[in-house]
């Protein structure tokens, strides 16, 4: 990351160049959603037709699983409105506002810390833990792994601002801060299907 902000300073990112770092960064987030459809293939293959070990019905007989309608719906509520004003914070930057780009991306990167922050209240009120069946174990890897996405994420976001602030950024080149909003989206487009499938459907 370093080396690529020094090679974009020195105008060693011509166009092509900016192009090819494009592609490979969505090339790793092609490898990040397919972590993910694999942590939902698990969670279907035992939530279609869960085992009689589980009691033949999911969740699994015993477990009560977390009010969609509470923390999990706060934290969607958060991380959907970071992700919509870091994009407001985005089109600042392309049409030169760099005071309400600043504004915009450190309001997202609270509101991403807040949902962290949340997700760990949850945790702390859930009645199951990760080595309750297949149940705790798909859901705690899926969402811990997403929480430290979020995390990572905010931390991404933070390295770009501060070197914004700096005017490390221009408005036509900004490379290090798309790829932390391109990833922070992915972020968030993960957790609407984390949200629909885990809690809603899931814990129906």
């Amino acid at each position: 990351m370093r080396d690529i902000l020094r090679e974009g300073k020195g105008g060693s990112h011509t166009l092509r160049v900016q192009k090819g770092l494009k592609y490979g960064f969505l090339l790793f987030l092609v490898t990040e959603i397919k972590l993910f459809v694999s942590l939902f293939w698990a969670f279907f293959h035992s939530s279609l037709a869960p085992a009689i070990e589980l009691g033949c019905q999911w969740p699994p007989k015993g477990l009560n699983a977390i009010n969609t309608w509470s923390l999990p719906l706060f934290g969607t509520c958060l991380l959907l409105s970071s992700g919509f004003i870091l994009t407001l914070g985005h089109h600042a930057v392309i049409l030169g506002q760099k005071n309400k780009a600043l504004f915009g991306i450190s309001l997202s990167i609270l509101l991403g810390a807040l949902f962290a922050y949340a997700q760990y209240k949850e945790y702390c009120f859930a009645e199951y833990s990760i080595s309750d069946s297949v149940f705790g174990s798909v859901f705690y890897l899926t969402t811990g792994l997403h929480g430290l996405h979020v995390i990572a994420g905010v931390l991404f976001l933070t390295f770009a601002c501060i070197y914004l602030f700096f005017d490390g950024f221009t408005s036509e080149h900004h490379l290090g801060l798309e790829f932390a909003i391109f990833y922070y989206h992915l972020v968030d487009i993960v957790w609407l299907f984390v949200f629909v499938l885990f809690y809603w459907w899931g814990g129906l």
